[in-house]
């Protein structure tokens, strides 16, 4: 084999395991999506009188809040320092995923507060707030997901961050990834 096959197929074999840290990116994304519009359903069928009881709907909402939590924290303290040495054209990028991230962490707070003070039977004053509130999380987070995954998706397939191999880092986890529900609080 030549010196040039030798290295094709070495940067070959690499691309394809770098790779997956793209995909790994966008199956977390769906993933997140789902789980929101899990919630947003769970709402209407509190809302529709169809009997989920308040309790039920704020842990789905804690369960949505800390996954989406993880997954930012995780960028914010692996992903994009990473990037940022790596590539720092995108700090800007970078900086306004941040400010997303900010955002949506007010939404979540808003949200749980809402949910928190709902009476055991719907109130249609209060459907309309947290109606409100959902959609607004959801529009922030698509936006920002499509955002991220538009900027950033082709420069974590080109990384090589060999500790991200060894151990799945924070904002490429699921909760299928996780031992038990103390490991998915972390």
């Amino acid at each position: 084999m030549t010196h040039s096959k030798k290295n094709m197929d070495a940067r070959s074999g690499a691309g394809d395991r770098l790779n997956a840290l793209g995909t790994q990116l966008l199956e977390v994304h769906i993933w997140l999506r789902e789980m929101l519009e899990d919630l947003r359903d769970s709402v209407d069928d509190y809302f529709d009188g169809k009997g989920i009881p308040p309790r039920d709907l704020r842990a789905h909402c804690l369960s949505f809040c800390t996954a989406l939590t993880r997954h930012h924290t995780g960028e914010e303290k692996g992903a994009f320092p990473a990037i940022a040495e790596e590539f720092p054209e995108l700090r800007k990028v970078l900086s306004d995923l941040r400010t997303d991230h900010n955002q949506l962490d007010w939404l979540m707070g808003s949200l749980r507060k809402l949910l928190e003070s709902l009476p055991d039977s719907p109130d249609p004053a209060t459907a309309t707030k947290v109606r409100e509130e959902v959609g607004a999380l959801s529009a922030i987070m698509q936006t920002h997901f499509i955002y991220e995954e538009k900027k950033l998706i082709s420069v974590l397939n080109s990384m090589d961050v060999p500790e991200w191999r060894e151990n799945r880092p924070d904002f490429l986890m699921t909760d299928d990834d996780q031992d038990g529900p103390e490991a998915f609080a972390r």
